[in-house]
């Protein structure tokens, strides 16, 4: 248990400690936002900051930190480290610096921010993959939240039904002015997810359930390798490529630079927080790795749902399933709205008008409606492994940009070092990915890794490399005083 409160409180002091040095890197000012100078109704809406952060914070969450802090529980204590680190030096990072980024450049998304820095070619890569991870989050975080409500109700109410009433809720919720629906309810989705973490965490503490001491030993039952598959299971809780694609959402919000802190970074941290406490819980209310596999062999949404009504009784545990219901929920909301956004940014398509938001909205929720009757749990693994190489590609983005500001980019190469030996390696050894044996597969992410930090150094710090591909944007947004 020790270790436990140890990683609560590491997260706290990083962000009052280590998102400032972050702050600090980036370097805010007091220049007009997106918000401000490009207000169109829709998308670009000015918002006060804590609604914002309440936004961001179910935007990023959604059953990630829940579901992924559970799959990673399966390897023991040791993921407390991950959720730990991961969230402070990856994914507080990660999130802070595209959000910024964003901001500096009208609000644009992580596709258009690749090919400023990273050359034409990784602009088109990522705006296909980037609308791929989006909908396969919105496919994903649709039949979890049906499943959810489901158990809530009547039979007669069954999943289906619930899917197809998700399925409204985020045509509406794509298409609709930004601040109409999502500014509105999210403050109360917000409360209830606090309330879920703050109701499990405190029952496992005060009803004597044991939360065991970190140890690096692999305790998963199963013997699966905690490099690199821990680190993709357990993605929104530590850093997640989706989030890029969320940050540029609140960066066309934000009235003040200086709030980007409190919005991106200090979103990440709730939500390592959140992860940290349902890790905790796997592991303590199962007593033990064992348990808790053999409890996700029946579905994890299940597990949810257990854990929820012995800890806190049938009261507290419809509380904690509408917290649990709302993070799925309000991260495919704004997964398929930043899907409707790319592909605006892609074809310059402007969303003020009713019938250009349509010609967006209705394609991407056929092809996600689609997609729900495939198993999610096959769509999952995929996501997980595009989430990470999406943060990957996201992080050597911001190098880049950190080196050509001459700002301190060493606090994004390493971490976009880190992830892509593990991007590489997994896909290289997993079921979905091309099955090699880890003899071959840990050296062969290891030379990836060194390759992209080798080409990063090349072609940015030695200066060796061609910015013809990115000249053209950088031109566009010189004239805007990007920076």
């Amino acid at each position: 248990m020790i270790s436990f409160f140890l990683c609560l409180l590491l997260l706290v002091a990083g962000f009052f400690f280590y998102s400032r040095i972050t702050e600090k890197v980036f370097g805010p000012d007091d220049r007009e936002t997106p918000a401000l100078s490009m207000t169109d109704g829709s998308d670009y809406v000015p918002m006060g900051t804590p609604r914002i952060f309440l936004i961001q914070l179910l935007n990023i969450a959604g059953l990630g930190p829940i579901f992924g802090a559970l799959a990673g529980a399966c390897w023991g204590p040791s993921v407390f480290l991950w959720i730990t680190f991961g969230t402070l030096l990856g994914g507080g990072v990660h999130d802070y610096m595209i959000g910024m980024m964003s901001m500096r450049h009208k609000g644009a998304s992580v596709s258009e921010l690749t090919g400023s820095y990273l050359g034409t070619a990784m602009k088109q890569i990522m705006r296909v993959f980037s609308v791929v991870l989006l909908v396969l989050v919105g496919v994903t975080f649709s039949t979890g939240p049906a499943n959810l409500l489901a158990m809530l109700t009547p039979h007669v109410l069954n999943s289906r039904f619930w899917l197809a009433v998700v399925l409204i809720y985020y045509f509406i919720a794509t298409f609709v002015p930004i601040d109409k629906v999502i500014g509105k309810i999210y403050p109360f989705f917000g409360i209830c997810l606090i309330v879920m973490a703050l109701g499990v965490g405190g029952a496992i503490l005060f009803k004597g359930y044991h939360i065991p001491e970190i140890t690096l030993s692999n305790l998963h039952p199963a013997g699966t390798p905690i490099w690199p598959t821990m680190f993709i299971s357990v993605a929104c809780g530590a850093i997640s490529g989706f989030h890029a694609t969320q940050s540029p959402l609140m960066a066309r919000c934000l009235t003040n630079e200086a709030d980007g802190r409190k919005v991106f970074y200090g979103a990440m941290v709730a939500e390592g927080v959140i992860a940290l406490i349902w890790a905790a819980a796997g592991v303590a209310f199962y007593d033990g790795t064992g348990g808790l596999l053999t409890a996700l062999g029946n579905g994890q949404s299940s597990v949810v749902y257990e854990i929820c009504f012995q800890l806190l009784g049938p009261v507290g545990a419809v509380i904690a399933m509408i917290g649990v219901i709302a993070c799925p929920i309000s991260s495919a909301d704004t997964a398929y709205r930043s899907a409707r956004l790319t592909l605006a940014d892609w074809f310059k398509l402007d969303q003020k008008p009713v019938k250009n938001r349509l010609l967006l909205t209705i394609p991407l929720l056929a092809v996600g409606s689609v997609l729900t009757q495939f198993d999610v749990q096959i769509v999952w693994r995929y996501f997980s492994w595009s989430n990470q190489t999406l943060a990957m590609i996201a992080l050597w983005t911001v190098s880049v940009y950190l080196y050509r500001k001459k700002r301190f980019y060493w606090i994004t190469v390493l971490p976009a070092t880190f992830m892509s030996a593990v991007s590489c390696t997994y896909i290289l050894m997993a079921k979905e990915g091309l099955q090699i044996s880890t003899t071959i597969a840990y050296p062969i992410g290891i030379l990836f890794a060194a390759a992209c930090f080798g080409t990063f150094y090349y072609t940015s710090v030695l200066g060796k490399g061609s910015h013809a591909g990115a000249s053209a944007c950088e031109t566009e947004y010189a004239a805007a005083k990007s920076d």
